[in-house]
């Protein structure tokens, strides 16, 4: 795997959780250390720690075992569509639209985001478009299942935790105190809201 990562392309990984040797886990955070390419974690029916640690690492989605063939393939396509959606809008649609706010700056187009400072803050696929999902609705309460919606385009279980996860993970990147956020806030009992005043340029 590592020889073929260092030579090509890759589109997007499908990473099982349980593997001889070195996990899943592990392999997930070696590949988030040095590339964006989109992870589809696989994990065992029930094992919701696997799944929340693999969204940690940076997975941008997971599938429990045993599973439809038919929903791992919607859920690569979903993957897939997304990040063809985000390059096919190119350099003209990355010069034409930056939202801006608090002083970092979202690229869409070439999904980069820029801190005050001027340093480029690494995303994984699910980190930025939940950010952007936040960006584009300032100011206003979404709820979980929204986000799912906005950000990964499927919808909620009753027990699905990785927005929260995400946000955690976001707030880890953009926030001064994650541990007191002041962009991205709880909104017990209903969601999230992202706070700041937002500028597109």
């Amino acid at each position: 795997m590592e020889q073929i990562l260092a030579v090509s392309r890759i589109d997007l990984i499908i990473l099982d959780v349980m593997l001889p040797g070195k996990s899943g886990l592990e392999i997930c955070r070696e590949i988030r250390a040095r590339s964006s390419v989109p992870i589809l974690m696989l994990t065992a029916v029930g094992e919701e720690t696997d799944r929340i640690v693999g969204l940690e690492m940076g997975a941008d989605d997971y599938l429990a075992k045993p599973f439809n063939p038919r929903e791992l393939l919607a859920r690569i396509r979903a993957i897939l569509r997304r990040v063809a959606t985000a390059e096919a809008s190119g350099p003209r649609a990355a010069a034409a639209k930056r939202l801006r706010f608090a002083g970092w700056q979202l690229d869409i187009g070439r999904r980069r985001l820029e801190a005050p400072d001027g340093v480029i803050v690494d995303l994984t696929t699910g980190e930025y478009e939940l950010l952007m999902a936040f960006a584009e609705r300032p100011q206003r309460v979404l709820t979980r299942n929204q986000l799912l919606d906005l950000a990964r385009g499927r919808d909620a279980t009753p027990f699905d935790r990785s927005i929260d996860v995400q946000v955690s993970r976001i707030r880890r990147k953009i926030e001064s105190d994650p541990r007191s956020p002041s962009m991205i806030i709880t909104v017990r009992g209903d969601g999230y809201m992202f706070t700041p005043e937002v500028e597109t340029a």
